[in-house]
């Protein structure tokens, strides 16, 4: 089956919220086995969202809309569907009595509005809110399969997986799910795989293969359609060996997960411990560390040595490294290095990782844009030092640059 997914709300268009739900929805319909080929945003508006849903109905069999179930005027999505396959709007009673129950166990009066939120249109089926009031609603008119959902992620996304998916599926038939598997890479640029896998790539029936790229990492998304997972797995098993023949010193994870997940992970299973020294990149490489849950297992902490008075006041690199004539600078190896070391002294980590370098947008101590120095230290023995060479703004690098040590820190764990 197709479906097309439409988001409906001005915010979205004027780009004060961003559509996650798309994301999600496009992810559990091909789950389902349901294949999406249309995503629309269309604003509050009556006319505009009719017109929305006559083309997606005349393409899809499925749509699926969000947005526009709350209690104000600008509300519409209920009352356009109503209005295009003829059906009245009538008050779900179960979702009503939780409406008025929440105001009155608050002492708040309940403005008549509020009981937009109840509606449905006669002869749907229900889709009961867990997190919040309004009712959503499934529906099928000539053929097309209609959901409306709320807009709020945290109210979407629990009636979609508690109620709609199990009412796409009663009317469904012989639809088979994707299973997919992702593979992400490090160290490796999105064209020099694309270039490694050309042929596998151009010559894709089923499974498939799709390249990803973010910034400092690649990821490969293997599809295939399949009954059950084990059917599924086994499809995908050969187009994986062959990629990981190619390639497979890139692969830092058979999942969806950053590689500062797979760092800790190691870190955690190896029950060691990393700290972090940054001058160029600022708290960036921290700011990835922390944001995956569980970090302080194993992370214990970063200095952001931005200025040399703090490179030399809080991890010791002397001044005569960092300033003077015929000093290496704090952009050198020199500096990188005895950040690393000082920094384990510091705090007693058995890894740690120093980054120095030049972000942009102009030279420092005659040295280019994207000139970085890596260091990583290991409790017992010498620093190791790399050398990049990062292009793009000052933002970019500073990713990049975070994302190479991670790199780097990775490979040494790996193999230990």
């Amino acid at each position: 089956m197709k479906a097309e997914i439409v988001a409906v709300g001005t915010e979205l268009l004027l780009g004060q919220i961003v559509n996650t739900n798309a994301r999600f929805l496009a992810v559990e319909c091909a789950g389902l086995g349901i294949d999406v080929y249309y995503q629309t945003v269309v604003g509050d508006n009556k006319d505009r969202l009719l017109e929305t849903l006559k083309l997606a109905a005349s393409r899809a069999d499925i749509v699926i809309c969000t947005g526009g179930l709350g209690p104000t005027q600008d509300d519409l999505t209920k009352d356009v569907l109503a209005a295009y396959i003829g059906r009245e709007l009538i008050i779900h009673e179960p979702s009503m009595s939780k409406i008025s129950d929440f105001f009155s166990s608050r002492g708040i009066h309940m403005v008549e509005s509020n009981r937009r939120q109840a509606l449905m249109l006669e002869g749907c089926d229900p889709l009961l809110n867990d997190t919040g009031m309004a009712v959503g609603v499934a529906v099928t008119y000539e053929g097309t399969h209609f959901i409306l959902l709320p807009g709020p992620p945290k109210e979407m996304k629990p009636m979609f997986t508690n109620y709609a998916a199990a009412w796409l599926s009663s009317v469904m038939t012989d639809e088979v799910p994707l299973y997919s598997k992702m593979l992400r890479f490090a160290g490796i640029g999105e064209s020099s795989l694309e270039h490694q896998l050309m042929d596998l790539i151009q010559d894709q029936q089923d499974p498939t293969i799709a390249p990803y790229a973010k910034e400092g990492e690649v990821a490969i998304r293997l599809t295939t359609r399949a009954r059950d997972v084990e059917e599924g797995k086994q499809k995908l098993l050969p187009l994986e060996q062959e990629i990981r023949t190619r390639v497979g010193d890139f692969i830092y994870a058979d999942e969806d997960l950053p590689l500062e997940h797979v760092i800790l992970q190691l870190l955690s299973s190896k029950m060691m411990t990393l700290s972090v020294a940054e001058s160029c990149t600022g708290g960036l490489l921290s700011d990835l560390i922390t944001a995956v849950p569980g970090s302080s297992q194993s992370f214990l902490g970063g200095i952001i040595c931005y200025t040399n008075l703090l490179k030399n006041k809080l991890l010791q690199v002397p001044m005569e490294v960092l300033e003077g004539d015929a000093a290496p600078g704090a952009v050198s190896e020199e500096t990188a290095s005895l950040l690393a070391q000082n920094l384990l002294n510091t705090t007693g980590s058995d890894w740690s990782l120093s980054v120095t370098g030049v972000a942009g947008p102009g030279e420092s101590e005659g040295k280019p844009v994207g000139l970085v120095y890596v260091g990583l230290g290991k409790r017992g023995a010498q620093p190791q030092i790399f050398t990049l060479k990062l292009s793009g703004n000052r933002d970019m690098i500073k990713l990049r640059a975070a994302k190479s040590a991670l790199y780097q820190l990775w490979k040494q764990l790996k193999d230990s």
